[in-house]
């Protein structure tokens, strides 16, 4: 099984924007603890980042083919992505769709996500946890399917 994790603009500089929002890891501290978990859960964990949303498009496109399911955090592409969103539904797979911070709480243009219908669900909120809390959930799901 393999779980493709996607994240978008500015999630490369973890650690380095406001820690009261996103939290004190980095990007590959974070993708270190999901490598972890997926190991012990016997999966594998294919990671990728951009600030382009065509390179995500890109990326979507040459390794669904052999994923499982996807665990994405668009950041700011969650509100106008909508290429993206396209290439996401054209997959076929679930997707989980995840924020560190709680988009609900914050600016109101926030709370809008072009990502949310075609996802399978959402986690926000959680910092870090809810890429962890994401990866067991859709784990269970596709072993259930089969």
């Amino acid at each position: 099984m393999k779980i493709l994790i996607v994240n978008g603009p500015n999630l490369n500089i973890l650690g380095k924007r406001d820690n009261k929002i996103y939290g004190q890891k980095t990007l590959e501290e974070i993708n270190s603890l999901l490598r972890r978990q997926a190991e012990v859960l016997h999966v594998e964990v294919l990671f990728f980042q951009s600030n382009s949303e065509g390179d995500i498009v890109d990326f979507l496109q040459e390794k669904a083919l052999s994923a499982n399911g996807i665990i994405i955090n668009p950041g700011a592409l969650t509100h106008y992505g909508l290429s993206l969103r396209d290439a996401l539904a054209d997959t076929g797979l679930p997707v989980i769709e995840v924020h560190l911070s709680n988009i609900y709480a914050r600016e109101n243009w926030r709370a809008n996500s072009v990502i949310a219908p075609v996802a399978s669900g959402q986690i926000s909120g959680l910092g870090w946890r809810a890429y962890a809390a994401a990866l067991q959930y859709l784990i269970a799901e596709l072993k259930e399917e089969e």
